[in-house]
């Protein structure tokens, strides 16, 4: 099982100015899990991307199979057994299920789609996972978690023998990602290679036999998993040592209250929730897929509507009908979804981050200064250590990261009351979320009122003051994080407890 199916050597890659490669080299051997760690930016993304087609490398080889490659589409990777799954979502949300795993590879009858063959494949592949999933139903009604497994489903509808997944339990539960490390196992007995992108570094231990580590756009080093420490990891990964996972709080809870949410309620989607946040708080919401958290939070913004309740910052109310009122009344809201609701990719980093204040750098005429938004982005983009040459860098060449660091720098320089933060860290490297954390600390020490959604638990304590804890739309434990533990949450989150059954209103 040590024999090498791919290198890669002497790889450099350039977009626009930015050396995002620069002589990397990567080599996977058969039946193996390997690991590429290393923070935003550092190129593991672009590398597998070069390898499949969708960047042409400007320097470097590749050997497949023991012969030289260069594939010049993602589908010619495909069929040669090399299949990518994506961090962004990459799925058409208008067709069906079925429809998206066989996309322009649909089976033919006389020339006509063989739907019900091409569903009853579907269903073949649906049966690995009880996500709940029919073939035929339309991928824009799914979950995130529900469109990410069904990335997985594409990707192993060919006959792979290299499998590269990045970041792919970022939308699952513990359940579905114990049921992908199944699956992980399985195609690895039957001698696929699976290449493997997380920040997740707890799930290296559970399915990774080898580790190559990336700094910078650069190649670091590599190794066994089991010849190096988590900590020895990290230390390469950001080029210096974290000794804490997160900052020391700084922020003080007062008795103020920004925010109150009174019997806030969407008929058939969650129930009515009450809650208050005050000042120097950062409030966490938690629970598990399905909790309604995303949901809870659109409707406070305004994004979505409320049936019933209100919403009041400092003594107003706001009447969030509209994202417009919500921004009005002083509340952002960082969606979990960056590239479909948090920026335009197509645009640059100045329009993004300049696009609710236009306000802010218009003269009385309402014509936009360019100095005035220079000056806003190169603020944003120095506090944020945001890596790009120039504020007119399209969004959709900087990392993961980056966008998330271009979508928070946006909000900050609207001067929002109430920030709503949702998986603020999702597919953000550790290096990057302790800056994030830094960020969360200093915006509740200096008044703002925060709310952080996250399914991760052990960020939820390290991080919050109190927690709410949702299950199916359902406020059911309201805690303070020095008395409460992950057991304690979950029991809440799956239902075991529930602080308010049988109330309406949550005081």
């Amino acid at each position: 099982m040590s024999e090498t199916l791919l290198s890669m050597t002497g790889i450099s890659k350039a977009f626009a100015g930015v050396q995002a490669l620069k002589d990397v080299q990567f080599s996977l051997r058969k039946g193996e899990v390997h690991a590429l760690m290393g923070e935003n930016g550092a190129g593991k993304s672009t590398l597998m991307k070069t390898l499949i087609g969708v960047h042409t490398p400007d320097t470097g080889e590749i050997i497949y199979k023991g012969e030289k490659v260069c594939f010049d589409s993602v589908l010619d990777a495909q069929e040669a057994g090399i299949s990518m799954i994506f961090q962004e979502l990459n799925l058409i949300p208008h067709l069906s299920v079925a429809e998206n795993i066989f996309f322009a590879r649909e089976p033919l009858v006389n020339g006509i789609i063989d739907k019900r063959s091409m569903e009853a494949e579907a269903a073949r592949l649906l049966e690995m996972f009880d996500i709940g999933v029919k073939p035929s139903d339309i991928v824009n009604t799914l979950s995130v978690a529900q469109q990410q497994m069904v990335e997985i489903f594409k990707a192993l509808s060919f006959d792979v023998e290299v499998l590269i997944m990045d970041e792919p339990t970022s939308a699952l539960t513990e359940r579905e990602i114990d049921k992908l490390f199944e699956l992980v196992e399985k195609l690895k007995a039957k001698g696929v290679c699976i290449v493997y992108i997380s920040h997740r570094m707890n799930e290296l231990k559970r399915i990774c036999d080898h580790i190559t580590i990336f700094r910078d756009g650069t190649y670091v080093s590599d190794h066994k998993l089991s010849d190096i420490t988590m900590d020895e990891i990290i230390a390469k990964m950001v080029g210096r040592s974290l000794d804490n996972h997160f900052p020391e709080k700084t922020s003080v809870v007062t008795d103020e209250v920004l925010m109150s949410v009174k019997s806030a309620c969407r008929y058939g989607v969650f129930d009515p929730i009450s809650f208050d946040l005050k000042r120097g708080e950062i409030l966490g919401i938690t629970g598990l897929v399905g909790a309604k958290r995303t949901e809870l939070a659109r409707a406070i913004f305004g994004a979505d509507r409320l049936d019933e309740g209100q919403v009041i910052v400092g003594t107003k109310q706001v009447k969030a009908s509209s994202p417009a009122d919500g921004i009005a009344g002083g509340i952002a809201y960082l969606s979990e979804d960056r590239k479909l609701n948090g920026i335009a990719v197509s645009m640059s980093i100045r329009e993004n981050m300049t696009m609710p204040s236009t306000d802010k750098v218009s003269n009385a005429a309402g014509v936009i200064s360019y100095a005035a938004e220079k000056a806003a982005c190169d603020t944003y983009i120095k506090k944020m250590e945001i890596k790009t040459p120039t504020i007119e860098q399209l969004v959709s060449n900087l990392s993961g990261g980056n966008q998330q660091k271009v979508v928070i720098g946006k909000w900050l320089f609207r001067d929002a009351k109430i920030m709503i933060f949702d998986e603020p860290t999702r597919g953000i490297d550790v290096g990057a979320k302790y800056a994030i954390y830094q960020l969360l600390d200093e915006l509740a020490a200096q008044g703002v009122g925060v709310i952080m959604i996250s399914s991760e638990l052990p960020e939820v304590l390290g991080m919050s003051d109190r927690i709410l804890v949702m299950k199916e739309g359902e406020l059911t434990g309201m805690l303070d994080c020095k008395k409460t533990d992950q057991e304690e949450i979950m029991h809440y989150a799956t239902g075991v407890k529930n602080m308010y059954k049988g109330q309406r209103e949550v005081a």
